[in-house]
């Protein structure tokens, strides 16, 4: 059997969703699940660093769960012959106690952190910012697809771990952290 990356189906400007329904590649859910295609890329950015390799894993975890986010933003069937696959409270605990477990190490937060102090670090605040952008994308959606409140606490769990392990990663690194000094 020949099986090409190309279908040509898209070729005037559509797709189609999980379950058959044609839309605009500008449409709000090719959009969102879009952008939770970026932010796996960004993930993986992270993950190819000199990183340690229980973060490594972590990090190998949250792409998969958030190629299932993707793949629930796709569908548009009540009754699809594909199985899709779930988010689970249990996702959302385990990023909540990676969170923690960096988080009991950290000095206190005065105040608001400029990204940047080390290329990885910069990094893991790009993929935060993109992880917001998917979470506000999907807020948007959510009337349109099943499990969206999993999706989009996901999103804002993960946007929260980014943030915690761009603060890790500056002390593991040796990177100094600077703090947003407002001029008032």
């Amino acid at each position: 059997m020949d099986s090409k990356i190309y279908t040509k189906t898209g070729d005037k400007g559509e797709t189609s969703l999980i379950g058959g329904t044609r839309v605009p590649k500008y449409h709000d859910r090719i959009e969102a699940y879009g952008t939770v295609d970026e932010l796996i890329s960004y993930i993986g950015l992270i993950r190819d660093q000199k990183i340690d390799d229980k973060t490594i894993l972590v990090l190998i975890e949250i792409q998969d769960r958030l190629m299932t986010c993707a793949s629930i933003l796709a569908t548009d069937c009540e009754n699809c012959k594909v199985k899709i696959p779930e988010i689970y409270d249990s996702d959302i605990e385990t990023l909540e106690k990676e969170i923690d477990k960096m988080d009991k190490d950290l000095p206190p937060l005065r105040s608001f952190i400029l990204p940047g102090g080390h290329s990885i670090v910069s990094f893991c605040h790009i993929a935060r910012n993109v992880c917001r952008r998917a979470e506000r994308l999907s807020i948007k959606v959510q009337d349109q697809f099943k499990n969206s409140d999993k999706v989009i606490q996901y999103m804002n769990r993960l946007s929260d771990y980014l943030f915690v392990l761009a603060r890790k990663l500056s002390i593991d690194l040796y990177a100094k952290e600077t703090p947003w000094k407002p001029r008032v």
